[in-house]
């Protein structure tokens, strides 16, 4: 939505609602011990293919972002390349987008895996991680996420026995929570 489509009083509203949120509320929701179990599953799917999985968890929008009206995917889109996503060789990257303070997913996926999946299986993914996230089942539905996205990157880039021993961690597999 543009800064002047949202009238003054919605933009208070959201801007409030995102100050209310911290990195401690993401904490709470994904404490270090989910972080380590989606950290490994992260790890254990980079073996079956050559693409990287980044797992980003933010609680609330930066002030600049707040300012200008930006969406939750401009964001998403913008951390895609902050996290260096973007930049793996065979351009198969995923990032799975959280913004805790609008309840917003987001999938951003890299030119080369993108054009092998229908828009819609990103969209049925994102609406199971929805379900999950609203019953509280945060790192579950996480989980489940990571477990499509590699299903699908294994079905599109899969690596052979010796591809696999080359194959580099191009990106820290630790989710990113602030």
């Amino acid at each position: 939505m543009s800064q002047s489509a949202r009238s003054w009083p919605a933009r208070l509203v959201r801007l409030l609602k995102h100050r209310w949120w911290d990195e401690s509320d993401a904490r709470r929701v994904l404490p270090e011990p989910a972080l380590d179990r989606i950290q490994a599953r992260v790890a254990e799917s980079e073996r079956h293919h050559s693409g990287e999985i980044r797992v980003c968890v933010e609680a609330s929008l930066p002030l600049s972002y707040l300012w200008r009206d930006a969406s939750a995917r401009e964001r998403a889109v913008a951390m895609f390349g902050k996290l260096r996503v973007w930049d793996t060789e065979a351009n198969n990257g995923v990032l799975i987008y959280l913004l805790l303070a609008e309840h917003a997913i987001e999938l951003v996926v890299d030119r080369g895996l993108a054009r092998h999946v229908d828009p819609a299986q990103w969209r049925s993914l994102v609406v199971s991680l929805g379900d999950a996230l609203r019953a509280g089942r945060f790192e579950q539905g996480l989980l489940q996420t990571v477990d499509e996205v590699d299903r699908l990157l294994s079905t599109h880039f899969p690596l052979d026995g010796r591809a696999r021993e080359a194959n580099p961690n191009e990106l820290p597999d630790r989710p990113h929570v602030q």
